[in-house]
């Protein structure tokens, strides 16, 4: 398969469905969160394929290799706030199965990527 966009990489559809998921579980979380974990949360994981998508229309490797360690960073935010809530007594009996596999293939496919690209120097 050609990739001609940043729609067509897999890591972009992922983290995609990854940020629904994000919107459906925090729509759980009680009201008084909705300026904390749930807002946080959810701009970490808009985070995510926004800079891949930037990373993949940027013009040198170097540019590209940046933006994709943003989303790589956006990762691993998102991936600390899931274990905050966790262990918080008002969320921790949801389920996070579907977060939590999605991100873990998101991660190790944004670690290929990054690993694969050497900047110029």
């Amino acid at each position: 398969m050609k990739i001609n966009t940043y729609k067509d990489l897999i890591v972009w559809k992922k983290s995609i469905k990854l940020t629904i998921e994000v919107y459906k579980l925090t729509k759980q979380f009680p009201k008084e969160e909705i300026y904390g974990l749930t807002s946080q949360m959810r701009r970490a994981a808009i985070s995510i394929p926004s800079n891949i998508a930037e990373g993949k229309l940027r013009s040198t490797t170097k540019e590209s290799r940046r933006f994709f360690l943003i989303s790589f960073g956006s990762g691993g935010e998102l991936e600390t706030q899931i274990e905050i809530a966790k262990q918080l007594e008002e969320t921790k009996n949801l389920d996070y199965t579907i977060i939590d596999s999605l991100l873990e293939e998101i991660m190790k496919i944004l670690n290929k990527i990054i690993s694969n690209l050497t900047p110029n120097a």
